[in-house]
């Protein structure tokens, strides 16, 4: 499996890349580090000729989907690599509102993003389309397992070969979710921090497409139309708050660049909202440096059942936390077992059933709204980012039983009765 990148003609709309610690500016090709501090680069946009070209009206009649939003989207193809990925729902979560007290709550609902039910389909989506715009037949990825999902199964839908790297610890349904596309798979014996180091290596040696390294800035640009959906959901709106899970900290930073960017092109009004992230104790390196007022992130040993965001270096940490801060937000984390309740919680209230990084997220909110750190009356979107089928072991043993009967009339009157007996010991007051 080889590879060439070659140099990329610009689209109207993007037009380099640039550092965000120095500002040195780049031709856009594979490449994700600055040659002279090596900061990140991102994607920068001609913004007047999108002002000028780009109107509520065009994306409307856009295809059902984030190529919808091609203009603010760093390729150049007028056929991009599009299988139905983007407009999940955005839910009124009115049920799970009532229980934690708020007026105004709704859930972005990446749990049933297609085609592998996690918003990891946005980024790679995007990512797999540059990467055969720069001439690449191989891809990869360093994974903690939604990732790998996506990019086995976008690849095998494009035709271009594909090669993963997991941590050898992940969750069965995760490694089944990209075993079945037919890519190979490398399980690393160590951490997803290692598991990108190792990546990192490979790039430089073999000149294959890494989504998330020499790609990452094309690839990082997808999360935007998380930001770019809920405002069109909205009516053309900002919401007041958003609570988003954190592990590397790119799709909170881009939501916030997609929020900015419909703003600078004048596509909606503009107003204050606060960012607020979300992170599993057992690796909240991002949290941990919010709560001592540090401008920079101390990495950590991931330990976790939130396998899907336990990035114990995260990349775009200090970013977050400056979002967060200039926004009045804030970044909060909860315990496994306050992660299961989450998940819990929004499945009994929304019938959403949400991994780990859900649960975190809806864990947080929970978090905050009783901490008075959410305004109740506050118009509060909550991204929920990944489905629950593919983490069940976290909620083995924590769920209830079926009530196994004869097929009989008397058996099951006898069954339903120890259930009403078993719900009303769980709600009633302990006396003391």
């Amino acid at each position: 499996m080889t590879a060439t990148a070659t140099a990329a003609t610009t689209s109207a709309h993007f037009t380099h890349l640039k550092c965000k610690e120095c500002g040195a500016e780049y031709e856009p090709q594979a490449i994700h580090v600055c040659e002279y501090c090596f900061g990140p680069l991102e994607v920068r946009y001609d913004i007047s000729q999108l002002a000028n070209t780009v109107t509520r009206q065009t994306i409307e009649a856009g295809p059902h989907s984030i190529w919808r939003y091609r203009p603010f989207l760093p390729v150049t193809s007028d056929n991009p690599i599009d299988v139905g990925t983007g407009m999940t729902p955005l839910v009124k979560a009115n049920r799970l509102a009532r229980r934690l007290g708020l007026k105004n709550l709704y859930i972005k609902n990446d749990a049933v993003n297609m085609p592998t039910l996690s918003f990891k389909d946005r980024v790679v989506s995007v990512a797999l389309t540059r990467a055969r715009e720069l001439g690449f037949t191989t891809v990869s990825c360093a994974s903690t397992g939604n990732l790998a999902n996506s990019t086995a199964a976008i690849a095998a839908h494009a035709g271009l070969d594909c090669c993963v790297f997991i941590p050898a610890d992940l969750e069965a349904g995760k490694v089944l979710g990209t075993l079945i596309y037919a890519p190979t798979v490398m399980a690393v014996q160590g951490n997803y921090d290692q598991v990108n180091r190792l990546c990192s290596e490979v790039a430089n040696t073999h000149g294959w497409g890494f989504v998330n390294i020499n790609l990452r800035p094309y690839y990082s640009e997808g999360s935007k139309t998380l930001g770019y959906e809920v405002i069109e959901q909205l009516g053309w709106e900002l919401p007041d708050h958003v609570v988003a899970p954190l592990a590397s900290g790119s799709l909170y930073t881009k939501i916030y660049k997609g929020f900015r960017e419909f703003v600078e092109v004048g596509l909606v009004e503009d107003k204050a909202v606060r960012f607020s992230g979300a992170q599993a104790e057992g690796c909240s390196p991002i949290a941990q440096a919010f709560r001592e007022n540090r401008d920079f992130v101390t990495p950590v040993k991931p330990n976790t059942i939130a396998k899907s965001i336990a990035i114990g270096n995260p990349a775009d940490g200090v970013y977050a936390l400056d979002i967060a801060r200039k926004t009045q937000g804030q970044i909060e984390s909860v315990t496994d077992a306050e992660i299961v309740a989450g998940i819990k919680l929004l499945a009994e209230t929304e019938g959403i059933f949400t991994e780990t990084a859900g649960g975190t997220t809806i864990a947080v909110l929970e978090k905050l709204v009783a901490a008075g750190k959410i305004d109740p009356e506050e118009k509060t979107v909550v991204y929920i980012t990944g489905n629950g089928l593919k983490t069940q072991e976290a909620i083995q043993g924590c769920i209830g039983e079926p009530l196994t009967i004869e097929p009989k009339l008397a058996s099951f009157e006898r069954a339903l009765e120890r259930s009403r007996t078993l719900e009303r010991l769980e709600w009633e007051p302990v006396l003391v």
